[in-house]
């Protein structure tokens, strides 16, 4: 199985949204150089994998035990976008704050990194919501998590590294960086309202 074209549009547009994840490793790597971000974003990566690992054998017994569930966790999921969605397109275009932190060295940031999206209850709650959505459940679902997620984890890390390697014009060219997070965020939003439209829509055991 192959992950849809709906699929990689959406989670590659997500994955470019300037969040709270990018202006960590941006924020790593202001405080600690190059080598500190690239360890921070692959311990966001590795804390990113949990999340699926964890969801995608916890949705597989759900499903063994019951459709109906399936069918309103995904509801649920398509509910939860579109609230995501609303809040982005409603929120102030504003350029995201950078975190404070400082010089850690390259084995703290990535051990910083894993422990903070491992306990990042919104990761668990969006791959929770999102990935479903792209599951049919006429095959073993565990698979289908894993591969599906592992391509938002690569998506999501190969935009960390970017943004660490252009992390001092990122930074330093505020209106510039503003105008993109205004334009992007609202792509996302967008996006995360047409996602949840389009679950609403369709049939829910696919």
């Amino acid at each position: 199985m192959l992950p849809s074209i709906p699929f990689l549009l959406a989670a590659t547009l997500l994955a470019a949204t300037p969040g709270p994840g990018i202006a960590y490793v941006v924020a790593r790597t202001m405080a600690g150089g190059k080598s500190e971000g690239f360890a921070s974003s692959l311990g966001t990566g590795l804390g990113g994998t949990v999340h699926v690992v964890a969801a995608a054998f916890g949705l597989s017994l759900l499903v063994l035990r019951s459709a109906l569930a399936y069918s309103v966790l995904k509801y649920l999921g398509a509910a939860y976008l579109i609230l995501l969605g609303v809040r982005i397109l409603l929120s102030k275009a504003a350029a995201s704050e950078l975190p404070a932190v400082s010089r850690a060295g390259t084995r703290k940031a990535f051990r910083d990194g894993v422990v903070v999206e491992a306990l990042n209850v919104k990761t668990a709650m969006f791959f929770l919501a999102f990935i479903p959505q792209f599951v049919a459940t006429n095959r073993p679902v565990a698979p289908q998590f894993l591969l599906l997620g592992g391509v938002c984890v690569a998506l999501n890390t190969t935009a960390d590294l970017l943004a660490v390697v252009a992390a001092n014009r990122f930074v330093a060219s505020g209106r510039v960086r503003a105008a993109r997070e205004r334009a992007l965020s609202r792509v996302s939003g967008v996006t995360m309202l047409g996602l949840g439209a389009f679950v609403a829509l369709s049939k829910t055991g696919r």
